[in-house]
């Protein structure tokens, strides 16, 4: 297969089987969905088995028990169980549009990562969002959204169909090139070369430490913000903890200053 979709959830099967609608009407097939469960009940295993048969290949559930946040030791744990050489990481908060995997395949090189971004939206319109509005991909629309109450602002440029805009806005936008958990994909031996995801890191910045060792290792990004677009739904966090936050802005600190690639904290914990 040509890609795997490593797709991190908790207890949000409502949103989850949304965002699972997504991958079901996807222009490339030639995937397989890898669920990283952080401690669900069995309501998302319930989930999984009802919309298997949308896919090429069998969804593969990784779970582990809820042990408060541990999002990169259920990360790590996906990675292993993947089978294709190319992964694509987002979240079961982010609904993917149609042409969602074949841009990260179009874009995916040697040597690079791929940094993509979301459209975040509002309580209202993530809970008014159905079944038929993804298949007709009524949702990604930007004239539907307004009559839904989204204000207009810049931030709508995220949501173009135009290739060329999608180039440009790439090349204009001051965001940094960073691994984002939501949508960003690489190289299976690339995040293998690096010890995967750092176990000891909770909230905050734990996906962008991972790119920051894979920089430190030689890889290049590629921004693709404008090009790979998924819309973000809303929910609370309850998970924040500003000491944890500021353990994980230290161990970033310590990573940039002493040009670290692996983490001693990393997936071959999960390796027997």
């Amino acid at each position: 297969m040509k890609l795997s979709v490593i797709i991190t959830t908790y207890n949000a099967e409502e949103w989850l089987r949304k965002v699972l609608l997504g991958y079901s009407v996807q222009t490339e097939t030639d995937f397989e969905i890898v669920i990283a469960d952080d401690g669900s009940t069995s309501k998302t295993a319930e989930l999984l088995k009802s919309v298997e048969l949308k896919f090429k290949y069998p969804i593969i559930h990784v779970w582990q028990e809820d042990d408060g946040f541990q999002k990169p030791k259920i990360l790590n744990k996906a990675i292993l169980a993947s089978n294709a050489d190319y992964l694509l990481f987002t979240d079961g908060d982010c609904i993917p549009r149609k042409d969602f995997i074949a841009t990260h395949l179009q874009y995916k090189e040697e040597g690079y990562f791929l940094s993509g971004g979301y459209f975040k939206l509002p309580m209202t319109i993530s809970e008014t969002i159905a079944e038929e509005h993804i298949y007709s991909q009524q949702c990604f629309d930007i004239s539907w959204l307004r009559t839904q109450g989204l204000k207009l602002n810049f931030k709508l440029t995220k949501l173009t169909h135009n290739k060329w805009i999608a180039l440009f806005m790439n090349w204009l936008t001051p965001t940094k090139r960073s691994w984002n958990g939501h949508n960003s994909s690489g190289f299976k031996s690339d995040i293998l070369a690096v010890n995967g995801f750092n176990e000891i890191m909770k909230y905050g910045g734990l996906d962008r430490e991972l790119g920051e060792r894979m920089f430190n290792n030689g890889m290049l990004s590629k921004q693709i913000r404008y090009s790979a677009i998924c819309l973000h739904l809303d929910h609370a966090r309850g998970y924040f903890s500003q000491e944890e936050w500021d353990k994980n802005l230290a161990i970033r600190a310590y990573n940039r200053k002493h040009k670290i690639t692996k983490t001693p904290n990393g997936i071959t914990l999960n390796d027997n």
